[in-house]
């Protein structure tokens, strides 16, 4: 929209397009005004938009997330994070602590001292993972589902490197056992060099991410699983 300023943000690898939701909340956006501000050649370019705004009660602020393709989503962790920073930096809360409230809840929150732009999301306890039903692929060991404000599926897998996340992650992310909107897919692996590593097909971008915060929450559920 004309005269209206964005802010361009990037958490752990994911990026946002953010908006002060105070001269115009998250209604006064179309599906198609988000494509193309997150659009990276007609656009911003980012993997979500997020309308920031007062929440319902004083130190707490609304956050409102959309996927890359417009569509609204529950949560999102990365974008949570940087939701704490600039809420903080546009005097929506105190960046000492402050309660985030999101489509899938409240979360408390807080700008962290010391260098960088760091924050903290206090996400509480985690409901254990379940086991779709889901057809795995070559290499695919199992399939589990995590929720984390919003569903994930998490799929530890034998070589990393080698998952045709296009294809496989399209296949997942839309298996009838995860219900209609499907979920995020998120490849769990272990590296070479010893640790672990994830990749994500990520919903509403229909692609490969560089990170993704409530997958990583997600992954490290499973990996903590006995065997």
């Amino acid at each position: 929209m004309i005269g209206t300023v964005v802010y361009k943000m990037t958490g752990s690898g994911n990026d946002f397009v953010f908006v002060d939701g105070r001269p115009r909340g998250p209604g006064a956006w179309t599906a198609e005004q988000i494509q193309t501000l997150c659009d990276r050649q007609r656009g911003v370019g980012a993997d979500g938009f997020v309308v920031v705004e007062p929440g319902s009660a004083p130190n707490a602020v609304r956050f409102h997330f959309f996927n890359r393709d417009g569509g609204r989503a529950a949560m999102c962790g990365n974008g949570a994070l940087c939701a704490t920073r600039i809420a903080g930096r546009l005097e929506l809360a105190s960046p000492a602590g402050m309660l985030l409230e999101t489509d899938a809840g409240a979360y408390r929150s807080r700008c962290l001292d010391g260098p960088g732009e760091l924050a903290e999301l206090v996400l509480g306890d985690l409901p254990a993972p379940s086991s779709p039903a889901v057809s795995l692929g070559k290499g695919e060991r199992q399939a589990y589902l995590a929720l984390v404000g919003v569903p994930h599926l998490v799929v530890p897998v034998d070589d990393l490197e080698a998952v045709p996340i296009m294809e496989r992650g399209r296949a997942l992310r839309s298996a009838p056992a995860l219900g209609p909107d499907g979920a995020p897919v998120n490849f769990l692996g272990q590296l070479a060099g010893g640790g672990w590593g994830m990749r994500t097909y990520e919903r509403g971008v229909e692609g490969e991410t560089l990170a993704c915060g409530t997958g990583a929450v997600a992954c490290a559920s499973v990996g903590a699983r006995p065997g």
